[in-house]
């Protein structure tokens, strides 16, 4: 069953992201406003905003947060070619005025730390999971993907810049490996028009020599991708990866160690592919346990997609922005669907009961 309510979160142009903490009883939202807004659930289950500043002196592309082991930390992306962080502070008398205030919990958020290495626009950004550390990576328009290190978590006014990956056209989208067993992984999506080198590239790091190395393009894709996502793994002896674009797509990465080289080889399959023209589809998430991919694209609806034991994967759910259920669209390993990103106000909040 799905409950659905719409919330009247007050920015006064697009949204373009919306995250949720690790606990879930925490959202923030980012806007062309220039703001960023932090949301807390209340008891009685209703969405209160606790926090609203300007973070940038552009539009705000994307707002994530930290694993909870590092504090309530927040970090930024923006046309303005920064990505800033953010962490949030008790207020007491001596700190009045040091930051946006909180109207119901009594704290601020304060800048910590602004990246300024991009010469065009910051398009994502995303924490490494926590086995990896304190790690950030940005993503730009200017071809590279950089990676920041918080060598010190009590200090988050120091961030190092320890990795520059040249891309070669413009990034849209990255996303982490969440894997423990393998090494750190990372997939960035390009949103330029077809290239030779692949809207999907897939990059490893090596341990020993301490470089990224790009091991895959995945050259099937020759729409511009607008987002991409691992999903938690859970025991599989293969990594899940799904991506928007024009459709959505779903991939399976299968790693064996190449004896000529020190890096992964990967055995790449593609079980799902979900189209719809005249669509495109710009949000791809999954849930705690990386069985439900839930996609949102230009037609005002999210679509959940899920595989069964033989690996065939369909529509289960289609929710339109009205609030109201569609009827689900049946699927086999090539299947229909799209959805939309959060682009408006008020945005909507769905709660996956149970399927």
């Amino acid at each position: 069953m799905f409950e659905a309510k719409a919330l009247s979160v007050d920015h006064k142009d697009l949204i373009h992201d919306i995250t949720f903490d690790y606990y879930g009883r925490r959202m923030a939202t980012c806007s062309s406003d220039q703001s960023v807004k932090v949301w807390d659930l209340s008891e009685n289950g209703e969405w209160l905003c606790t926090s609203s500043w300007k973070t940038h002196s552009g539009s705000v592309w994307r707002v994530v947060w930290a694993h909870p082991e590092f504090g309530q930390v927040l970090a930024t992306c923006s046309f303005d070619r920064t990505a800033c962080v953010w962490e949030e502070q008790i207020a007491d008398s001596s700190s009045a005025g040091a930051g946006p205030k909180s109207s119901v919990s009594g704290s601020h958020w304060v800048k910590r730390a602004t990246l300024v290495d991009s010469r065009t626009s910051v398009t994502d950004i995303a924490f490494a999971p926590k086995h990896i550390g304190l790690h950030l990576a940005t993503c730009s328009t200017d071809g590279y993907v950089r990676v920041y290190e918080a060598p010190d978590v009590m200090n988050l006014s120091q961030w190092t810049l320890m990795h520059e990956i040249s891309c070669k056209n413009g990034c849209s989208c990255i996303t982490w490996n969440p894997s423990r067993v393998h090494s750190p992984m990372i997939a960035v999506g390009i949103d330029a028009p077809s290239t030779s080198s692949g809207q999907l590239q897939i990059y490893e790091l090596n341990e020993t020599l301490r470089r990224w190395q790009r091991i895959e393009n995945i050259v099937t894709i020759s729409e511009p991708v607008h987002d991409v996502a691992f999903a938690p793994n859970l025991g599989r002896s293969y990594h899940t990866l799904a991506v928007a674009s024009k459709d959505v797509r779903v991939f399976t990465l299968s790693p064996s160690r190449d004896a000529a080289s020190q890096y992964s080889k990967l055995d790449i399959r593609q079980p799902a592919q979900f189209d719809e023209a005249a669509s495109q589809i710009w949000r791809v998430e999954w849930n705690v346990t990386g069985t439900i991919l839930a996609s949102a694209g230009d037609d005002g609806c999210v679509r959940m997609y899920k595989a069964n034991h033989l690996d065939n994967w369909k529509c289960i759910k289609v929710l339109k922005g009205d609030l109201t259920e569609a009827q689900s669209t049946a699927g086999s390993v090539l299947g229909t669907g799209t959805s939309q990103p959060i682009r408006d106000t008020p945005i909507w909040l769905s709660d996956v009961q149970q399927l």
